[in-house]
C-alpha cells in the first residue's frame, strides 16, 4: 500500500488578498522554480455521484486501516459534549474536542483512495475565499512525489466530510473539482523523497470543492476559517485539530478517527526542520492536513489558519510528542490565490 509521504499521513476579505504572479505546470517540474501544478478531480455529475456513493459509513470508518479486510470496524466515540468554552490558552496534548463552535462545521475528514486501491484519510479545512469553495489540506494527502502525469502520482476518490463524526456525514459530503500543489512535488522520486519536499516547506495542498446537491458552495453550509500568511511567531499559542487514526506516542490515546481531536500549546520550530513549526501534541496518521490556528477564540471556535499538519518529531526533531505544521508563506499564498479564483 502506498504510504502517506510523511510520518503522518485574516481580517481582510479573501477577495482583496494580494495577488502574486502565478505560474502553472501540468507536466514535469520546472527546475529552480516553485510553480503550481494542478489536477482535475470529479468534473461530471456522474463522477460526483459515484464518489458520494462510494464513501459508505463502513468504508469511512475503515479508511486508513492497514488491512481493512480483517480490521474490525472501529467503535463510535461517544465522549459527552461540554457546552462550556475551553479556557483560553489551556495547553492540551490531545483530547476529543467537545466544546462545539465553528470548527465542528468547517473542519472535517478528507477521504481518498491510493492508486493500489486502499482507502485512507487526512484532515482538511474550509477557508474564507472568493469562490466560497476552497479547502486546504496537506499536499502529501493529494499526491506523491513524481511526474504529475504519471499513473499513481495523484490519489483519487477525494471526498470531504465536514464535521465528520462516527461514520456520519452531518453536513453532507463534497467531492473535489480540482486541486493543486507546489511543483516541488514533481521531483524525481529516485532522487527526492516526499519528506524532503515537506521539510522544505512545500506541503500545502488546495482543493476546490464541488457544490452541494442544491448547487450551493461548501462555505454556505460550513462557514469558514480565516487564513493567514504571516511569518511564524516564537511562542505563539496555537490550536491544532485533526482526525488521527490512533495516538502515536501515548498508549492511553486510543483514537480511531471517529471524532475530531484537539491540541493546543506554544509553537516552536523543529530542530531538524526549522521551516516546520509545531506544538506539543499526540496525533498520528489521519491528522495530516489539519489546521493550526492562531488567535483562536474558544467561545466561537474561530481563528486564523496559519499552517497545516505535516509530520511529527520523527522528521522534525524535538520533544515527544510534537506535531509540526507547514506554516504558510509565498508558496501557499500562490496556491490559495489560484484556488479561490478557480
Amino acid at each position: 500500500m502506498s504510504a502517506a509521504v510523511v510520518a503522518l499521513v485574516t481580517p481582510a476579505t479573501a477577495a482583496n488578498a494580494a495577488q502574486p504572479n502565478l505560474s502553472f505546470t501540468s507536466g514535469a517540474s520546472t527546475a529552480g522554480l516553485d510553480t503550481i501544478t494542478t489536477h482535475a478531480g470529479a468534473t461530471t455529475a456522474r463522477e460526483r455521484n459515484r464518489i458520494g456513493a462510494y464513501w459508505t459509513p463502513e468504508r469511512m470508518k475503515l479508511a486508513g486501516a492497514m488491512v481493512p479486510e480483517i480490521t474490525p470496524v472501529p467503535e463510535d466515540d461517544n465522549t459527552p459534549n461540554d457546552p462550556r468554552p475551553l479556557p483560553a490558552n489551556t495547553p492540551d496534548s490531545g483530547s476529543v474536542w467537545t466544546h462545539g463552535g465553528a470548527v465542528n462545521r468547517n473542519i472535517g475528514r478528507l477521504f481518498f483512495t491510493f492508486d493500489d486501491g486502499y482507502d485512507a484519510s487526512c484532515t482538511a479545512t474550509v477557508v474564507t475565499s472568493a469562490n466560497r469553495s476552497t479547502v486546504i489540506t496537506a499536499a502529501h494527502c493529494l499526491r506523491g512525489v513524481g511526474s504529475p502525469s504519471a499513473d499513481g502520482t495523484w490519489n483519487h476518490n477525494f471526498y470531504f466530510v465536514p464535521g465528520y463524526r462516527n461514520g456520519t456525514k452531518p453536513l453532507g459530503g463534497f467531492s473535489a473539482r480540482t486541486m493543486a500543489t507546489s511543483s516541488r512535488w514533481n521531483a524525481d522520486p529516485d532522487t527526492t523523497e516526499s519528506s524532503d519536499v515537506a521539510a522544505a516547506g512545500y506541503d500545502t495542498g488546495l482543493l476546490v470543492a464541488n457544490p452541494a446537491a442544491d448547487g450551493h458552495p461548501v462555505t454556505d453550509t460550513t462557514g469558514s476559517q480565516q487564513i493567514g500568511f504571516d511569518q511564524p511567531v516564537e511562542d505563539e499559542f496555537v490550536h491544532t485539530f485533526g482526525y488521527p487514526n490512533y495516538g502515536l506516542n501515548i498508549p492511553s490515546d486510543k483514537y480511531v478517527g471517529s471524532r475530531m481531536i484537539h491540541c493546543a500549546g506554544t509553537s516552536h520550530p523543529g530542530p531538524n526542520a526549522p521551516l516546520l513549526w509545531g506544538e506539543t501534541c499526540d496525533m498520528s496518521a489521519g491528522s495530516s492536513g489539519g489546521p493550526h490556528l492562531a488567535n483562536f477564540d474558544t467561545l466561537t471556535g474561530t481563528g486564523t489558519v496559519v499552517g497545516i499538519t505535516t509530520t511529527d518529531q520523527d522528521l522534525a526533531g524535538g520533544q515527544t510528542p510534537t506535531l509540526y505544521a507547514t506554516r504558510f508563506g509565498d508558496s501557499a499564498h500562490r496556491l490559495y490565490n489560484w484556488a479561490q479564483s478557480s
